[in-house]
Formats: structure tokens, sequence, C-alpha cells
């Protein structure tokens, strides 16, 4: 019987999955460091004991991207294990800022802005996760607990900690090199969200790699504060095989609720070396296939890239998106002709104007900057024509296309 057939049979009955082919699947796909170690975690989820545990989501930003699906898909894998997995929104700590891996901090927010941002993380994460029916996943916020600490609590939860112990955070040791400033909130934030383990009373957590301070703040809060010995699984954050992060931080994130056309080009844009990365952490492919895969990067990369980008949009949205985002790139990108349909443009006036406000007033570039290099390069054209002039004056006409580098159009309306 196929894998995910079979794990869907076991999972209609209710039972807690503890097939050990699976668990060792689960365990090599995802997961990194694990603490206390791998036999441990690898020992609970055989027992047949349903796990309470959680992974903690930073709303600084509306959406999540393509980065946020390797723990979505961790998640979900606990999900169909059979376990207890809550989907938990950081509205409190997310006023705070997480210091981790950052070389300055954070600007203070508000719970206000926080959980505008969180709106809609339900209906993205359910683009992988199952919020009802069959084992449903909860949401939870921590300011549920967080808001109800007075100081008191505070100054009781620090007694657990000493100043040694967080200055030798590295973030914190390069700042102190570069003379730069650390915040006492800062230095609290391992606190807040160490708190949420004990306030959940959970079992394991998971979380990226640059969480593994923070999530080990919560074990040692949870073991002396409830006896309860929490594991800690971490799982890598996606990069390419240079390291080189995705997400966005570094500006090049992708966002998961991206119109698919637009979500495969940006997956066609990734370097190579992100193809195995991403095939690993954030598709669903049977991981006996990932060899197969391995070999097609190294013989045909483009093939590879492209199988890549349709099962990320396939599993975002659906077959047929898939399908027709992928003809859009061929058509388009590898075929050089336009797209059957066009984004209309209604100028604000039909006076001549230089083609650099004409891309500008139709957001087919973030800048000027922008547009001089893409004009340098040919790659803005009018009705198929290179314009290679920023300063060029261009008189708009009704049904004229505009195109601004490989994958953006607009018809003049």
């Amino acid at each position: 019987m196929p894998y995910r057939l079979k794990l869907r049979k076991i999972r209609l009955m209710n039972q807690i999955i503890t097939e050990p082919k699976i668990i060792d699947d689960f365990i090599s796909r995802r997961l990194d460091k694990i603490v206390p170690n791998k036999e441990e975690l690898k020992t609970r989820l055989m027992s047949g004991k349903k796990l309470r545990l959680y992974q903690g989501f930073d709303p600084s930003s509306p959406n999540l991207h393509i980065g946020h699906l390797v723990g979505l898909l961790t998640l979900k894998a606990f999900q169909d294990l059979g376990h207890e997995v809550i989907f938990l929104i950081g509205d409190f700590t997310g006023m705070i800022g997480d210091p981790s891996g950052k070389s300055q901090a954070r600007n203070v927010t508000s719970l206000e802005f926080t959980q505008k941002n969180a709106q809609t993380y339900r209906e993205q994460a359910g683009k992988i996760l199952r919020f009802e029916g069959d084992n449903p996943i909860l949401i939870k916020f921590n300011s549920e607990w967080n808001n109800k600490l007075d100081f008191a609590g505070v100054i009781n939860l620090a007694t657990h900690f000493t100043v040694q112990q967080m200055i030798e955070r590295d973030m914190f040791q390069e700042r102190f090199k570069k003379n730069q400033e650390v915040y006492l909130n800062e230095f609290l934030y391992p606190l807040t969200q160490g708190y949420d383990s004990v306030a959940m009373e959970v079992d394991l957590e998971v979380g990226g790699t640059d969480q593994l301070f923070n999530m080990l703040a919560g074990r040692k809060l949870l073991k002396e504060l409830k006896g309860i010995d929490k594991l800690v699984v971490t799982t890598p954050l996606l990069a390419d095989s240079s390291g080189n992060k995705i997400g966005k931080t570094e500006g090049n994130a992708i966002n998961i609720t991206n119109p698919p056309e637009q979500l495969y080009g940006q997956m066609m844009s990734l370097p190579d070396s992100a193809i195995m990365p991403c095939f690993k952490l954030i598709t669903q492919i049977p991981s006996e296939q990932l060899p197969e895969v391995e070999e097609k990067v190294k013989t045909d990369p483009m093939a590879a890239k492209k199988h890549l980008a349709w099962e990320l949009t396939k599993m975002l949205n659906d077959e047929a998106a898939a399908n027709k985002a992928q003809e859009h790139f061929e058509k388009t990108v590898q075929g050089g002709a336009n797209p059957d349909e066009i984004a209309e443009f209604t100028p604000s006036t039909y006076t001549p104007l230089t083609i650099l406000a004409i891309l500008g007033e139709a957001e087919l570039i973030s800048s000027n900057s922008e547009g001089k290099r893409l004009i340098e390069q040919n790659a803005v054209k009018i009705d198929d024509q290179v314009v290679n002039d920023p300063n060029q004056v261009i008189e708009l006409k009704s049904g004229m296309v505009i195109k601004a580098g490989k994958r953006k159009f607009v018809r003049v309306k």
C-alpha cells in the first residue's frame, strides 16, 4: 500500500502511529537538532502516547512565506502521526521582537499591530494544516497568558536564569565586540517565549535552528516549574546549498499566498543550489524519490527546478493551477511571448511621460534605479519594441502592452 494511503488509513482509525519505518522517515526528513537526543524522541513516538506539542509563529509580517513551510510540514507530520499539535501565534512576544540572529535591536510594536498581521494566519497555514475534522490543530495566542503576568511573575521567571547564561548568546557577543547596545527587553525575550511551554504544559516544541536558545529556555522553565521534561526539536532554515537563507530578513521571501503564476516564477528564480534543499524540506514528494531528484538536478537542473516549482504550486493551490502556471512560464519567460491574460493599467494622464515615470505609475518597478537597470538590460519593451533610453518620452495609447523584465506585463486601458 502506498505510504500516504497507509498513513491516512491508520490515522482514520484514530490511533497514534508507531510504525518504525514511518517514524524513521519523519525524523530523517526535516529534523535537525533534537534535545536531549534522537533516541529519546523515537522512544516517545514509539510509545503510543499522544504528545502535546507546538511551534510558535512570529507575526512580524502579515504573510507566511516558503521558509515557514519547513515548520508547517513538520507540524503536519506530527498531526498525521496522531499527536496534539498547537499552532501558536506569538502576538505578545512579537511586540518585543525576537533578537535571534539580529545584529541590532528590533523595534517594539503594539499588540494591535501583531494581531492585525496574524488575522489570516489560519487561512494561510490551512493550505498545509488541518484546523477542522480529524485530529484538528489548535490555534492559540500567547498574549492569553503573558498579559496576565504581573511584575512579580516576571521577576520569578528571571530567578531561573543568570546574566552569564544570557550574554553567552552569539548575537550579544557580536554586539559587545562592536560596542552596540543590548537592551534589557532582549534579555527577557527568552523568558517570555519560554513561558509559553509552561503555560501550555507541552511535551515537545518545534522551531527553526535559530530558535534553539529560546526553546532551551522554555525547557529549563518547564522542568523546574512543572517537572515536565520537554523535548526540543529544531528544523533547518530554508537555504541554498551555500547556506544563503531564503526568507523575509534577507529580502527574498516568497509568500505562500502569491498567485500561482507568480509563485511558480519566483521558484524558478531561485539558484540551482536551492533545488535539493527545497525538495527535501518544503515538498511532500516521498523520501525514496529524493535520490532520483538529486540525480536530475545534476543532469538537467532546469527540468528539476520546473518540477520543484510545479510541486510547490500544486501543494499550495491545486494541480490545474500548477499546470497553468507552468504553461505561463514556458510561454512568456522561456518563449518570450505575451501571456493570454494581461493586467490592465489605467494611466492618470495620457500626456507623454518618460518611460521611467510610466513604469513607476504602472507599478512595474519599485524604484527608478530598478527601472534604469531593466532598461540597461534591454528588458523593457513596449509592443515588443525594446526601450533603451530611460528618458525616452512615450505617448500612451489604448491597447499598448508594456513589459518590464521577464514576468511583468500591463496593457494600457
